[in-house]
This record gives structure tokens, sequence and C-alpha cells, in this order.
């Protein structure tokens, strides 16, 4: 047991443990850090201690990652969102039987959510294949497009306003701006840092028009984006498999779209705001998102949220 701010938890592997410490076998009884009432923990071994509602087992975590578990409203409710955009591959499979196991050993939810945005790439009746294979592999959300939810809808084309509504607001807090760059100054400036061996980035021309040349942009009625500011000062954060992490990204990229000319919003918006209203504890999604957490991060505390704990699967 390890003691917390005065209260006693239950963590797993939080103490090296020795062959000649005193062994102690049974039923004890301890308030965990996940629950605010007494639970039996049960020391089945000289590894570990478990809490038997919150089921917290060794895995290598010591007590900073038995934060990881805990929510405000002590519910865990973690999220598959796949892109219809073909069949249901193995890769995903692995990452929505994650989600699954996580969701039932912590008695949370899983939450099936279809990220739709992309239009050009939908495939016809992916949708529903998706969800008709996590049924037949044994892994049946509890909310979905399909089952309905308290916090629908799930499926991303059906959930516009929300976005509109949060690119406003971070364009009213001076946190974002409208860009209208045409597609083929875009594509020059990626030919020019190619052919200077740099990468591709946005220069952030548009980030210092003037309110009125907006304006008068926008009564021309030219076609536009809406960019979020990427600033310097990215704060580190501890994911759950890799540990403390930071990536300053302002340094490295230019500020991304967030809201596309045809008015979907892009990923790293509708996850941060999709995530926040669906109210999900824990974000467990592939490595190669690790680099763009730092962005969703800086995303979060744009909009004044407060945002998941993010674990990234190897």
């Amino acid at each position: 047991l390890a003691n917390y701010k005065g209260v006693n938890i239950c963590i797993a592997d939080c103490t090296r443990w020795k062959s000649d410490t005193p062994q102690v076998y049974g039923i004890v009884k301890a308030k965990c850090f996940h629950h605010t009432s007494l639970w039996k923990v049960s020391k089945y071994s000289p590894w570990s201690w478990t809490c038997s509602l919150c089921i917290i087992q060794r895995s290598g975590f010591g007590e900073r990652n038995a934060r990881h578990f805990v929510t405000e409203s002590g519910a865990v409710r973690v999220r598959f969102a796949p892109s219809p955009t073909g069949f249901l591959h193995l890769g995903g499979l692995r990452t929505a039987l994650y989600n699954y196991i996580f969701a039932k050993k912590h008695r949370g939810r899983f939450i099936l959510r279809l990220e739709d945005t992309d239009q050009s790439r939908l495939v016809a009746g992916a949708a529903e294949k998706i969800e008709d294979m996590l049924e037949w592999v044994g892994i049946p959300p509890d909310e979905s497009p399909r089952r309905g939810g308290p916090c629908g809808p799930y499926q991303q084309s059906q959930r516009l306003q929300l976005y509109q509504e949060a690119a406003q607001e971070l364009v009213d807090r001076g946190h974002a701006y409208l860009c209208f760059c045409t597609a083929q100054r875009l594509e020059l400036l990626k030919k020019e840092a190619l052919r200077n061996k740099e990468t591709p980035r946005y220069d952030n021309r548009c980030r210092y028009l003037t309110k009125q040349q907006v304006e008068d942009k926008l009564a021309k009625g030219l076609s536009h984006v809406i960019r979020f500011k990427l600033v310097e000062g990215a704060e580190p954060f501890e994911d759950m498999v890799y540990g403390w992490n930071k990536h300053e990204v302002a340094s490295v990229e230019g500020d991304p779209v967030i809201i596309k000319a045809d008015g979907f919003p892009t990923y790293h918006l509708a996850n941060v705001v999709d995530d926040h209203f669906m109210e999900i504890s824990h974000v467990l999604r592939g490595t190669e998102w690790l680099v763009s957490t730092s962005k969703h991060l800086l995303l979060y505390k744009a909009l004044g949220w407060k945002p998941p704990q993010f674990g990234h699967l190897p």
C-alpha cells in the first residue's frame, strides 16, 4: 500500500519487494485511490496489490501511473474512432481490443465513434461493417452509431456544429485565424522546401492579416480555411506507455488547418472536441499520434478544457 495525500491507495508494484520482506496474504481493508469508499484489497502474490473493484494489477506501473486510472467523475470512458474509408484491418482491431479490455477491466464504457470527416475517401457500407466486425469478434461497443448513447451522435459528420462553434471560439479568443492561401501557393511552398531539402511547412502568412484585410477577402467571397496558432512552450505530458514527453511542434510545423474549406474539421480539432463532449477519460491510440499530442494539448488549453489521459500503443 502507498499513501497519497493522506489516503491509502492500492497501486501496482508500488514497492520493490525483497525476499526477506514479510509476505501478507489474504484480505485486508484499505481505501483505493480510484474510489471513495473502503474496498477489499487482496495481496495475492509478492508482487501485486489489487483492488477488487478497479482491478489495478501489476503491469510495471508505479505510483505516478496509478493517477492514470483516476478521473474527476471516477468513470473510465474510452473510444475507438476509425475512419470508414475501408474495412477494419488487423491494426485497428488491435487498438479496439486494447480499449475494450481497458474499459471492462475498470468497469467503464467502450465507445465506437466514426470519424467520417474526409468525405472524399468514404467507402459505402464501411461504417456498418466496422460495427459488425466488432460484434462478430466479441468486443461490442457500449455506445455507438447503431446502439446510441447519452453523448451522441457518434458519427462526426453529424456533429459539424460543435466543431464550427469550437473553431469560432478559438478565432474570437485570438488562438486561430482565417487563411486564404490557395492550393497553388501551398504547393509552391512545398516544392521550395523540398528543393532546399527542408521539411515542408506552412509559413503562417495569413496569421498576420489585419482585421480589415480579412473582412475585404470575405466580402469578395474568397475560399478560406481556419488555422490554429501554434505557440512555443509546449508543456510536457505523461504518457501511460512512454512516460514523460514533449514536442515543440511550433518550431517544426506551420499552423495546422482545423476547419477545411468545405466546413468539415480536420482530425486535430474533431478528436479534441469529441473527446471533450463525450467525456473520454483515456485516449488509447497508435504510437503514430504521440508526436501530435502536444498539438492537441495546446488545443485543449486554448479552449479551456481538461485533457484526458493519453496512452500510445506500440
